[in-house]
């Protein structure tokens, strides 16, 4: 006998899943034509990959504007922050802070400003 999915789950058996808020630039939110921030859903213990990817499940209008679609690494000159601080360098699977699953802090993509 199976067991019955967990209703709550992202898919059946998992546990329930935490949104995550995520704010864009406007040049990728009119790409995606998306009206202010997003809310994705994710695992309990989300990554930084998992928020990147549930984002561009959701928009696949972004896949390939925030990382490279081959290698999935950051693309050059967009950043990551989360409760205020630069999490672009950290690596893919670094967990996102009880912050920002918690509602009270925001996941922010962000395009670097360069020139000289």
């Amino acid at each position: 006998m199976t067991p019955p999915a967990d209703p709550g789950g992202i898919r059946g058996g998992d546990p329930p899943g935490v949104d995550v808020t995520v704010v864009l630039p406007v040049q990728l939110r009119m790409l995606a034509d998306i009206d202010g921030a997003v809310t994705v859903t994710v695992a309990a213990e989300p990554t930084v990959a998992d928020v990147l990817e549930a984002l561009e499940a959701m928009h696949p209008a972004l896949r390939g504007t925030i990382r490279d679609r081959r290698t999935g690494e950051r693309r050059a000159y967009v950043r990551y922050f989360s409760c205020g601080r630069d999490v672009s360098h950290d690596p893919p699977d670094a967990p996102i802070e009880p912050e920002v699953l918690e509602g009270r802090e925001v996941f922010r993509v962000l395009g670097a400003i360069s020139g000289g």
